[in-house]
């Protein structure tokens, strides 16, 4: 064999009791960890994300090595993109107005809230998931999983933001123009008094891009892996990422590499 191989005996038996190198042992530890941070993240962080962590457990290696590590180890982030229309547009009038005008950087919790609906598919039909994120730390501070659009769910969705969040100064809340957003009732449980009323231009979902952003977020990272079986199925899920991940452990770029609720927490220092 080893003659068929070109292959000395003696090159063959050094080959054999070769130790690892140093930069080969270095190699496989930090591949090792990269599957770690890759699995802790359930297969959602690409090369940028899983680089900062590995910085920042003391780790100086590029961002293209890590890439390349993980092509090596043949793991990349699940991304899906499915897409459906939510949004129930009513008639509108010059009374709706874009307060909130694409800015996504206030400097202080509870200055701009944004929430709107997207539809979750599960065996059964469509479920429904409405959300209310705070632009400062991106933290998702209220959702809402239903098998309808009904304004009820939504004022679910608002009355748990309002219930986790203690409203001083008025707050922006920005939403489109669907008509559970314009609604009597929503109207009533976002009063004047508390609430500065938002809405997107009319067609233009770039107006409440952030929150779009999530909602593409949560299902290419996480609900699109899953065949769900209806409404109950869909709501443990998203419970389990916002509360048990997105919340509290996934990093975002925007929050400096650290979680909404860990950059929300840098205030108290």
């Amino acid at each position: 064999m080893l003659k068929l191989l070109g292959v000395s005996s003696s090159g063959y038996c050094c080959w054999v009791k070769r130790t690892p190198s140093s930069q080969e042992n270095r190699k496989r530890k930090i591949k090792a960890e990269i599957v770690e941070i890759y699995n802790e993240s359930h297969q959602i962080y690409r090369a940028p994300k899983i680089t900062a962590i590995l910085k920042s457990r003391g780790l100086v290696i590029a961002e293209k090595t890590v890439g390349n590590y993980m092509r090596e180890e043949g793991i990349k982030a699940i991304w899906v993109r499915p897409y459906t229309r939510t949004t129930i547009d009513t008639d509108f009038d010059n009374k709706l107005k874009n307060i909130l005008n694409r800015h996504f950087n206030p400097k202080v919790p509870n200055a701009v809230w944004v929430t709107d609906i997207t539809y979750i598919y599960t065996i059964s039909g469509f479920a429904y998931l409405t959300s209310v994120m705070d632009l400062f730390s991106r933290k998702i501070i209220g959702w809402h999983v239903s098998e309808s659009l009904s304004t009820e769910h939504v004022l679910k969705a608002i009355e748990k933001a309002k219930a986790n969040r203690k409203v001083g100064q008025p707050v922006i809340i920005h939403s489109d123009r669907g008509s559970q957003y314009v609604s009597k009732s929503y109207l009533e449980a976002t009063p004047a008094a508390h609430f500065i009323h938002s809405y997107s231009n009319k067609g233009n979902p770039w107006d409440n891009a952030c929150i779009e952003a999530f909602h593409a977020l949560i299902k290419r990272e996480w609900l699109n892996r899953y065949v769900i079986k209806n409404a109950r199925h869909a709501h443990e899920l998203v419970f389990e990422y916002i509360e048990t991940f997105y919340n509290t452990v996934r990093i975002h770029e925007y929050c400096g590499m650290m979680s909404p609720y860990d950059f929300e927490g840098t205030l108290a220092c």
